[in-house]
């Protein structure tokens, strides 16, 4: 974290379309989603383990299903629309369409938490489609091919939470555990993709020396095992099938970290994240293989999944695309490192509490819980002002 000149922050006319916040979609998602995750999982636990009472809605479904369509949901539209904005140079939503579609997922998330079901599924199931809708029209307008394949894997989490909340209620006979499993494979086939794009470029620039080694019929061969492997755990196909995909796609993940030379950004904060919650893909792999089998519970593979990458890389990109974006260098200081470290011991405790190394998980999870929202605590504190001020270079955005 750098030191800004000191600045006062004009919160009183944030709801303003003219106010920094919505000069691009990175500023309130990314802030939305900190703020939110650091409440969620203390609500979560402290309902889990009976400590709040007329605590009906807060279950385990509420749980993954806000971890999963609100929090990382929300990182992901505002990465999207701001790389968008990069790749096209047209602007994506700002100001007051912006607003609206920010507006329209903090009602998901009130909706999930007080609303009947059936009002919180109508509110909800809204957001992806509006999202990968307006996506979708700016990557039209520019005629940017390559990444609309972008929007339909935002189609596919829309279906995937449609499918939860039809469970949910009732509607169709489909495990609302499994359409939330799905949800989160999608998403790690998003990080497999992204990540291959800017990991070894970020390395390159950032590791003077180093020369990752990008390959491409290798890339695509880790993306296929992985579409498979996901496709296998969802369908319920042969275990041995699931078992022998998930096994060679962390396998042929692990190949592929291997050449962007990870063990060369151990001095630089900002790329050893990316490169260690990437690994967690692997492992995850690795342990849905043994879940297939009966070996370990699935809750552990997916948790190294959800807690370990998708945790670790948000904390990567939304530290580093702040900076960026905002105008400041590409530098840390004291709360990178501490929410970056924060957030890979929580990841490993939440695996041992997944693997019932804690009994009843009381010490594990508090643990857990603590590391989560202590490192997106920080994260509020620290780029809060940042998200809230105007590019310190001048420029829009």
């Amino acid at each position: 974290m750098t030191i800004d000149e000191p600045q006062v922050i004009d919160a009183s006319h944030i709801w303003q379309s003219d106010h920094p916040l919505w000069r691009l979609a990175f500023r309130p998602f990314y802030l939305a989603a900190a703020v939110f995750a650091v409440l969620a999982i203390p609500l979560w636990l402290a309902s889990y383990f009976g400590w709040i009472a007329g605590g009906s809605h807060i279950t385990l479904l509420w749980h993954m299903h806000e971890m999963v369509f609100g929090m990382v949901a929300a990182v992901i539209v505002g990465f999207l629309y701001t790389a968008g904005k990069n790749w096209t140079n047209l602007w994506t939503p700002r100001k007051a369409p912006l607003a609206a579609l920010v507006g329209l997922w903090l009602a998901g998330r009130v909706a999930m938490l007080v609303a009947p079901p059936w009002l919180a599924a109508v509110v909800d199931l809204a957001f992806l489609p509006l999202a990968a809708w307006s996506f979708y029209r700016v990557l039209r307008k520019a005629d940017n091919k390559r990444n609309l394949f972008l929007v339909g894997l935002l189609l596919l989490l829309g279906i995937a939470n449609a499918t939860f909340h039809g469970a949910a209620l009732g509607l169709i006979r489909v495990s609302p555990i499994l359409s939330i499993q799905a949800a989160i494979l999608i998403v790690v086939l998003i990080e497999s993709v992204i990540g291959a794009r800017v990991i070894p470029m970020f390395t390159r620039n950032g590791a003077p020396g180093t020369t990752p080694v990008v390959n491409g019929k290798r890339d695509r061969i880790t993306i296929i095992l992985a579409v498979l492997a996901g496709l296998a755990w969802v369908t319920g196909i042969a275990p041995v099938f699931t078992a022998s995909m998930a096994f060679a796609a962390g396998c042929a993940t692990l190949a592929r970290l291997a050449g962007w030379q990870p063990h060369r950004t151990l001095r630089v904060p900002l790329l050893w994240i990316l490169h260690l919650s990437y690994g967690w893909i692997a492992i995850g792999f690795f342990l849905m293989a043994l879940a297939s089998l009966g070996i370990v519970p699935a809750s552990a593979a997916f948790h190294a999944l959800t807690v370990g990458s998708m945790a670790g890389l948000i904390m990567g990109m939304i530290t580093r695309t702040a900076l960026g974006h905002t105008g400041r260098p590409l530098k840390t200081g004291i709360a990178e490192p501490a929410m970056y470290t924060l957030i890979q011991l929580g990841a490993l405790v939440r695996l041992l509490a997944a693997l019932g190394v804690d009994g009843d998980g009381h010490v594990t999870l508090s643990l857990a819980a603590g590391c989560w929202s202590g490192a997106f605590l920080i994260y509020v504190i620290a780029y809060g002002p940042y998200l809230l001020r105007p590019r310190i270079d001048g420029l829009d955005g």
